[in-house]
């Protein structure tokens, strides 16, 4: 029978634990919200759905076409000037998604005869643009120049690191200044995926490639995502002019897909404009990722330290860390659930988000849930 072998695939999901399925949320919830990536708070600021209506209004509903055909509007490059004056770089390059951001980067950058060296914690798609791409990929251990520099050694070709800037699983950071450094001794180039980063590192929320003294920088490629701190929807790459140039190009996620749509642009257009406005909200944020994860471990849990605004609290098993998440929701708190093959190292989470907008009392209630319903 065709696709027979889905049943199988689906019994053995179901025996691991590891089914996924969709919840649609109702537009107002009473749902303490610490799953989602809104870590400014945004998503729903009055100048960020004005934002989103306006050129809906102005531009319609749809972008109506791929960037290089009809799908790049007046707002699409207000945004992509403001986004790489924001975070220090000469041009930037505005996609669909952080996802397709990341797979136009990475193959536009890793040509036939290439070598990419990928920290074994990227996010899948990064790891996806690694295989997408011609050059022969080596995974590198997570967080460890010593191993880029020994993957770096011996090739005479191009070649380029990928990792990301803060790492979506526990919340650590890549240690940037050194990964550049390494790949300045081997004529490398190096591109970071700043989803986790931009709005929460760096002066007023420029991102950690800012804040490490990267931004600008001729031999670094950044990839942004417009739906985290900036309340918004799609990605971009920031970078060398040259480089931006060579991705409308050459990059198939970006020729070939339909161009953002006006209202996610306008929308992250005024976050962006807000953020320069109240560059305290970034700083906010790390505070209370900080402050979620000191009360964490004084109620006795493992709490793994954040170096921006995720926060993960180790589970016993996939089965478990299920459960919690779920008796979390049954008692007013939404929380993300993180498990294999989503972590690479096998060990199952609860993956929390520090908003900048969360109270004092709320995040009070948020850690006494969590203890509340811990396996």
């Amino acid at each position: 029978m065709a696709f027979g072998w889905i049943d199988e695939q689906a019994e053995l999901r179901r025996r691991a634990g590891l089914v996924r399925t969709l919840r649609p949320r109702a537009a107002d919830t009473p749902v303490l919200d610490l799953a989602s990536n809104d870590y400014l708070g945004l998503t729903r600021h009055p100048e960020v759905t004005e934002g989103a209506a306006a050129a809906a209004r102005t531009w319609g509903g749809g972008s109506t076409g791929s960037r290089l055909v009809t799908g790049t509007t007046e707002l699409h490059a207000e945004l992509e000037d403001g986004l790489a004056a924001f975070c220090g770089f000469e041009a930037a390059l505005v996609l669909s998604s952080g996802y397709a951001a990341n797979l136009a980067a990475v193959t536009a950058l890793a040509p036939h005869g290439s070598r990419i060296v990928s920290d074994a914690g990227n996010h899948a798609s990064l790891i996806d643009g690694c295989r997408l791409a011609r050059g022969a990929t080596q995974v590198a251990a997570h967080r460890d120049p010593d191993a880029v520099r020994k993957a770096l050694q011996g090739h005479d070709g191009p070649a380029v690191a990928v990792s990301d800037t803060v790492f979506s699983v526990d919340g650590d950071a890549a240690p940037l200044a050194e990964l550049a450094a390494v790949c300045r001794e081997h004529g490398a180039g190096l591109v970071l995926d700043d989803a986790h980063g931009l709005g929460v590192l760096g002066a007023g929320g420029r991102g950690a490639p800012y804040a490490a003294g990267l931004a600008g920088a001729d031999d670094v490629v950044v990839t942004v995502t417009l739906s985290k701190s900036l309340g918004s929807q799609g990605g971009a790459v920031l970078g060398p002019a040259r480089v931006i140039r060579h991705l409308v190009n050459t990059a198939r996620t970006f020729i070939f897909d339909t161009g953002l749509a006006p209202a996610a642009a306008g929308a992250a257009l005024a976050a962006l404009r807000l953020l320069r406005r109240e560059p305290g909200r970034a700083a906010r944020a790390g505070a209370v990722a900080r402050e979620l994860h000191e009360r964490l471990t004084a109620a006795g849990l493992e709490a793994v330290r954040p170096d921006a605004a995720v926060v993960s609290v180790r589970a016993p098993s996939p089965e478990q860390a299920v459960r919690w998440a779920a008796d979390c929701r049954a008692a007013g708190l939404a929380v993300g659930c993180f498990r294999p093959p989503s972590v690479p190292d096998g060990v199952s989470r609860l993956r929390l988000t520090a908003r900048a907008d969360l109270s004092g009392a709320e995040i009070e209630r948020a850690v006494r849930m969590i203890g509340e319903t811990r396996p």
